[in-house]
């Protein structure tokens, strides 16, 4: 018997009645010969983190944008956080953890440079609108591997999109949603405490007496809240945890999403962003030849939201200075 055959039969074996298996997959677009040593959902995620895509989270920002400070988070960071807790909430209750895992490392591939800051000023511009999920699964399906994509499952491309505001197919994804929020909420705060933004002490005490005074505190109790909600309905059931965590995202938006002081830098990032947004919309010519190629096939505004959506914080600065910014002129006799 194969690995992945051998793999197949334990998760039979392991998993609860609710976990999607390995083996009931809908498959992929193109046809593929199975491997012989990994799942389906282990070769999603094994594709994922060798693509060019997932490397470039690193140099993308989460929320403070461009922070000097070698511990803040960044867009590959929180991915990776969030994999973490959707890993330990998937197998504790005895779900399928490889495709838990490919979905939560996928879902941010399609974010801009910027941040959400990025995101909104191109769902702003673009007639038809951006949103990161969306174009999260337009990387794995069109921009990856030079045009072809990924060429991921159904049920991974399933929870990629369906990770911010609809429901997944399978319980999996489910668990990268909740997983996102319960990441992101109690890493800002660590971010935020750590650039002043707030101290734990700001945290209202009606949220810490139920959640936790750390963050570990906070991730424990909100994990294990969800994996007491049990597999069939992937909820935080328990009312005074759900409130308090409820109260604890108004808490982070009233105070950190919406404070002048890290927000700072928006508007420029934005004005930044819209420039190149116009400059590429009006000079097609001027994308690279895989933009060139998606331009023909879905269009020059989906083509340059593309382009612009895959850069880092970096290298978006440095397209729009040799476009915009005038060099000095260097004459050595």
């Amino acid at each position: 018997m194969l690995p992945r055959e051998i793999t197949e039969k334990n998760e039979e074996l392991l998993f609860c009645e609710y976990a999607f298996f390995s083996k009931d997959t809908q498959g992929r677009k193109r046809s593929d010969e199975k491997c012989k040593l990994r799942t389906e959902f282990q070769r999603d995620r094994d594709r994922i983190i060798h693509c060019n895509s997932f490397r470039r989270l690193k140099h993308k920002t989460q929320v403070f944008l461009s922070p000097a400070g070698d511990h803040y988070r960044t867009r590959l960071t929180h991915t990776l956080e969030v994999a973490q807790i959707a890993r330990t909430i998937s197998r504790a209750l005895r779900l399928n953890e490889d495709l838990t895992e490919a979905i939560a490392l996928g879902h941010d591939l399609g974010h801009t440079p910027f941040g959400h800051a990025g995101e909104r000023i191109l769902n702003e511009l673009s007639p038809g609108g951006f949103h990161h999920y969306e174009q999260s699964l337009r990387v794995v399906d069109f921009i990856e591997k030079d045009g072809k994509g990924l060429d991921l499952t159904y049920e991974v491309r399933d929870g990629i999109l369906k990770h911010t505001n609809q429901t997944a197919l399978t319980r999996e994804g489910c668990i990268v949603r909740i997983a996102d929020v319960i990441a992101y909420i109690n890493h800002d705060i660590d971010d935020s405490v750590r650039g002043n933004i707030i101290t734990e002490a700001d945290i209202p005490k009606s949220i810490t007496d139920v959640l936790g005074h750390s963050k570990s505190e906070r991730i424990t109790n909100l994990v294990s809240a969800v994996i007491d909600g049990g597999a069939e309905t992937i909820s935080i059931k328990d009312d005074e945890i759900s409130k308090a965590f409820e109260t604890l995202h108004r808490f982070m938006f009233d105070s950190v999403y919406t404070n002048p002081k890290c927000k700072s830098e928006e508007t420029k990032a934005q004005a930044m962003i819209a420039e190149l947004y116009k400059h590429f919309s009006a000079h097609i010519e001027k994308l690279p030849a895989l933009y060139m190629n998606l331009a023909y096939q879905f269009g020059i505004d989906q083509a340059v939201c593309d382009y612009i959506a895959g850069m880092t914080d970096v290298y978006a600065t440095q397209v729009f200075e040799d476009i915009f910014v005038p060099k000095g002129w260097q004459y050595f006799n």
